[in-house]
């Protein structure tokens, strides 16, 4: 399993690189394809702190994750299905498969973090 600020790392890149390649195949037409790019930045300036295991700042990315995953689930995927045009398809799921990755490395850091803790 990947440590989370790698995880956290990766999620981040993928949102900006995915949310870029979307923006600039839909003719740069739309900016809410951007939302992406923004969360992954977002993500991206966390990650010192969730490095250095900041309680605070790892929760604040945990909190983006999650949103970032439910809007993936509840309003971009549906909207790729329908579409049922590939290059959409594969951004959304490239983004949805590295933010569980990320929100799964972050909560099995915090099950650790308190069993660390109790004993």
């Amino acid at each position: 399993m990947l440590q989370p600020h790698k995880a956290n790392m990766l999620n981040a890149a993928v949102l900006i690189i995915m949310g870029f390649w979307g923006f600039l195949a839909i003719g740069m037409s739309s900016f809410t394809a951007l939302i992406p790019v923004v969360f992954g930045a977002l993500l991206a300036f966390c990650n010192p702190g969730v490095q250095k295991e900041n309680k605070v700042i790892a929760h604040v990315a945990v909190v983006l994750t999650l949103l970032i995953l439910l809007a993936m689930l509840g309003m971009r995927l549906p909207k790729a299905l329908a579409k049922g045009e590939a290059g959409g398809l594969f951004r959304t799921i490239a983004m949805i498969v590295t933010s569980v990755i990320a929100l799964v490395a972050f909560v099995k850091s915090f099950i650790d973090a308190r069993k660390n803790s109790v004993n």
